[in-house]
Order: C-alpha cells, then structure tokens, then sequence
C-alpha cells in the first residue's frame, strides 16, 4: 500500500519554472518518505540542480507546489526554508579553509547563526558535544584541530555535510557529493549517508552509477524537466526509456 500524502515529508506537486520560456522544470511530481535516500539522475540539462534551487528557495516557482512537513515553501524565503529544517549542499565544497575542522563545525551551530547569536555565543558543553558527535559521524574526529585546508577533497565534502548535519536538518539536499572522489572515499561516504537516513532523509543528486546503486532507496529520472522515470535502480536500469536518453547501450 502507497502511503498517504500525509506521511510524506516531501510533496512537490506540477512544479514548473520557465525562464525566458524554456521550462526548465516541467510540471514535476516527486513524493518523498521520511529517513529516504532519493536520487535523482537525468542527463546534462535535465532539470536536477533547478529542483534542489526551487526546493531550497534560490529560484522561484513559476507554478505548482512544494510542501514539506506540511509547509508551503514556494513561498518562504530561502533563511526561512533553512530554519523549516531544509539543509543543501552545493557541489563545490563552502568549507573555511583557514578554519579548524572543529571551527567549522562550531560556527554552523544553530545557535551561531544570527548576528546577536554569534555575539552571545559560547563554546558550552552542548557545542563541544554536539561538535565531536558530529565529527565522529563524519570520520574527521582525529582531524578535529587541523586546518580545514589540509583535508582531502572527499574529507572536505564529508565536512561541508557535517556543517549541514550539526543544524539539524530534516532534509539534506546533495549536489553529486562524490565528483572527485576516490573509490574509497565513495565507498565511506555511501556508508555516511546510510549513518545519516537513520534520522534524516537525504535528497541526492548524482552521475556515479555505481553509488546510486550502493545509497539509493528509490531513483528518479529526469529528462527535460520532467520525470521520466521512478522506482528501484533495477527498475530505472532496464527501463527502456532511461537506457536511450541516459544510460546508453
């Protein structure tokens, strides 16, 4: 039995956004469960990283609806959707070079966030806490007080995750966070990803076939804005369509 749409944390509904009259999304539907891992691939120019800007507020729909946890977000502003418990990733890492791995972290605390916060704000027992936890987690508890400079590639990507995790969000969104990496960095960020859905569902988009097959509980396919198809990485593999416009032969 399909859930009800009440059970979904995230309903988009015939969302549609045109940009000089090119529909870059098309009138899409995409339901997600609580604690999922969704991935979304397509080909270049397909719509995926538009999705993620609508969702997070960067763009603007043009029509339909994005609701999460029951809110309307097509309206919210983007500080706002943050605060609703939505956290993006970009592809290129946003970390603070000149920072600690623990400073990082710190200054992504919630509490840190507004002017007056950062003013008022103490490294307590909570942050420290909450900092370590999170670092753990991420596999960076033996770089704590390193430069974030002299992390690997897929250390930093594992970082800017951690940034988003110590908000707490309910919705992490990632744009291919593996590009770049090592085989064995996909393979621990798979097993991250995993660690993570026990409480958050996590919205990815990605190329790295291989890796959608390890993290994916449901793929959806895009090509030219719209859903082209939906179900398991089986299902999506041998589904004709997708094989002609993505997977080639």
């Amino acid at each position: 039995m399909s859930p009800s749409k009440q059970d979904f944390i995230l309903a988009v509904e015939g969302l549609t956004v045109s940009f000089d009259g090119f529909k870059a999304v098309n009138d899409l539907s995409l339901y997600l469960e609580p604690k999922e891992i969704r991935v979304i691939i397509g080909p270049n120019g397909a719509g995926k990283t538009t999705v993620l800007d609508l969702i997070c507020g960067k763009t603007k729909a043009t029509d339909g609806s994005i609701k999460f946890q029951g809110k309307e977000l097509t309206k919210m502003s983007e500080h706002n959707i943050v605060r609703a418990g939505v956290g993006r990733k970009f592809q290129n890492p946003s970390i603070y070079e000149d920072l600690t791995v623990f400073e990082n972290l710190e200054v992504s605390y919630p509490a840190g966030r507004s002017v007056i916060g950062a003013l008022a704000f103490k490294r307590d027992a909570a942050v420290i806490e909450a900092v370590e936890e999170v670092a753990e987690t991420i596999f960076l508890t033996d770089m704590l007080h390193q430069e974030a400079a002299l992390l690997s590639h897929g250390q930093k990507q594992w970082l800017e995750i951690g940034m988003l995790l110590i908000q707490k969000p309910d919705l992490l969104m990632l744009d291919e966070p593996v590009a770049g990496m090592s085989v064995a960095e996909r393979k621990k960020t798979a097993e991250l990803l995993r660690v993570i859905t026990e409480n958050h569902t996590v919205l990815v988009i990605e190329h790295d076939m291989q890796f959608v097959g390890d993290i994916a509980d449901r793929v959806t396919v895009m090509h030219q804005g719209k859903v082209l198809s939906e179900g398991s990485i089986d299902h999506v593999k041998q589904d004709p369509k997708v094989i002609e416009v993505y997977l080639g032969h």
